[in-house]
């Protein structure tokens, strides 16, 4: 099907126009926004300035010095409704997600559902921010843990979720009292500016809502910078590639700032002879194609067992082979853009270096769309390769999967885990002690490792995240609220004696 370009730049402005953002903030900017989907201009945005940026900043110190002391349930309010305003609008901002990233639309309106998730999970949570209460060694005296609001988070977010990870940060930090400042990819602020406009629609709603309480920088890495360097910001939660977590993490060290990397992954996946193939099949395909590859939790590495290599292998060239590549708003399409020139170059040089290893490719190949001829649009590459090579143990942001040997679970666990990334991993056997060793402490070093299902697709409820290159931070559900809290112990002593802990005397004269 030919794309028209006219028709996505009206489409565009519709769909902002009805998510509340104003036009002039996407006609009047400098900033060039690119659809993957044609590879044409549909928006010009206004970038914030530095001065701008400095008092937003300022501002959400000051709405964060006033909304520690509501009540969390009240915050949870606010949250819930922001989730209402995303249910209302899911095949709207849903639909601008595809058309900004090249998703499916099934995969647009899935990031929108994962914000509205998490709008429910974090507006539960309000009423649950509890402490513990500790037993003390002294008579008459009670220990407890108490959480308070930390101040500024600071979000700076990735092109490929350009909505879902700034809510996983900002529904738990805005119960837990505190403020976000929001500095999305400068390849998709169309996303953040509506999504901007759907919280200040909730918070007119809810009423008594602090001004600047959750702000946007648009703009480019000095922005994300300035969040990184502000002594204003007690925490930044970052992602993007291993290289910018490189930089990002030292500039916070050094100033005692807290930090949530979500960095690189290079995520495997192995195939015990005992597997359901069928299933396996399933979940492969989507964990390595989905988002054209273009997930930090995308399948990149294969490890199947030698008896059942050849079968698998070919039932997937087949898949690869047919697979449809093309517009994402098509119902026929399964594979969409990669997002711009630099990601398919990427991918080439990729794949060539595989070929210099002795590597067999199957596909790789640009797709040409009619109407779309500035796009970049490939098919999925499947590449056989010996050994875990250099090219391999790298990532590259593009639907490539490595395909290895393996004859024993030993070795097929120790090539899961010698690389530098740890995010996401998983294991396809109907044999319960694989599975269990797998999810051992001696099995995947990653922070997410599945059964029968893929590498992708993780669920609001469990924390995110992985270890090693991955950066080691968690976001969403889970305990990881606690991250955006400061914890304090106290002991309370309700009697009229004041012994010391261990034992200790020390006596005065009175």
């Amino acid at each position: 099907m030919a794309t028209d370009t006219t028709a996505l730049d009206h489409e565009v402005r519709e769909l902002l126009a009805r998510l509340g953002v104003h036009e002039s903030r996407y006609t009047e900017g400098e900033l060039v926004v690119r659809s993957p989907i044609t590879g044409q201009v549909i928006a010009h945005v206004a970038k914030t300035t530095e001065s701008a940026a400095r008092e937003s900043i300022a501002a959400a110190r000051r709405a964060f010095l006033e909304w520690r002391s509501v009540p969390a349930p009240r915050r949870g309010e606010l949250v819930r409704v922001l989730g209402e305003e995303l249910r209302a609008e899911i095949s709207t901002l849903g639909r601008l997600v595809t058309i900004e990233t090249g998703k499916l639309l099934s995969e647009g309106f899935g990031e929108v559902q994962e914000m509205i998730d998490i709008c429910v999970f974090a507006a539960g949570l309000s009423r649950q921010l509890a402490g513990l209460t500790i037993a003390s060694e002294r008579a008459h005296h009670r220990m407890m843990e108490t959480w308070h609001p930390l101040g500024v988070v600071g979000v700076i977010s990735a092109f490929n979720f350009p909505v879902a990870v700034w809510s996983w940060n900002a529904a738990l930090a805005l119960v837990c009292g505190n403020a976000v400042v929001w500095k999305p990819s400068e390849k998709t602020p169309l996303t953040a500016l509506a999504t901007q406009a759907l919280f200040e629609r909730a918070a007119v709603k809810v009423g008594n809502v602090p001004a600047g309480l959750s702000a946007l920088l648009v703009g480019d890495v000095q922005l994300g910078e300035m969040l990184v360097d502000s002594a204003q910001v007690p925490l930044v939660s970052a992602t993007g590639s291993t290289a910018m977590g490189r930089a990002v993490g030292p500039r916070l060290a050094k100033r005692f700032a807290r930090s949530i990397l979500e960095l690189g992954g290079n995520n495997a996946a192995i195939v015990c002879p005992s597997a359901d193939l069928d299933l396996a099949l399933r979940g492969i395909a989507f964990s390595a194609m989905g988002t054209a590859g273009q997930r930090c939790t995308s399948l990149r590495r294969l490890i199947v067992h030698e008896t059942i290599y050849d079968d698998l292998v070919a039932r997937l060239k087949r898949v690869y082979l047919s697979v449809g590549v093309g517009d994402p708003r098509d119902s026929g399409t399964l594979v969409g853009p990669l997002i711009d020139a630099r990601s398919f170059t990427g991918m080439q040089a990729s794949l060539e270096e595989a070929r210099g290893a002795g590597a067999t490719v199957t596909g790789g190949e640009r797709v040409v769309v009619e109407g779309a001829e500035d796009a970049f649009y490939v098919r999925p590459a499947l590449v056989e390769i010996a050994e875990q090579v250099g090219v391999v143990k790298r990532e590259t942001f593009a639907p490539i999967l490595y395909v290895l040997k393996y004859r024993e679970l030993e070795e097929a666990i120790g090539l899961q885990n010698d690389v530098p990334q740890g995010l996401s991993s998983s294991i396809f056997t109907l044999n319960v002690r694989e599975a269990e060793r797998f999810l051992s402490a001696t099995g995947s070093d990653c922070g997410i490792a599945n059964v029968n299902i893929g590498t992708s697709g993780a669920e609001i409820g469990g924390a995110f995240g992985g270890e090693k290159e991955t950066g080691g931070g968690r976001e969403s559900g889970s305990d990881a609220w606690k991250q955006y809290m400061r914890r304090a112990t106290n002991t309370i002593n309700y009697g009229t004696d004041l012994p010391l802990a261990q034992g200790v005397s020390f006596e005065i004269d009175q």
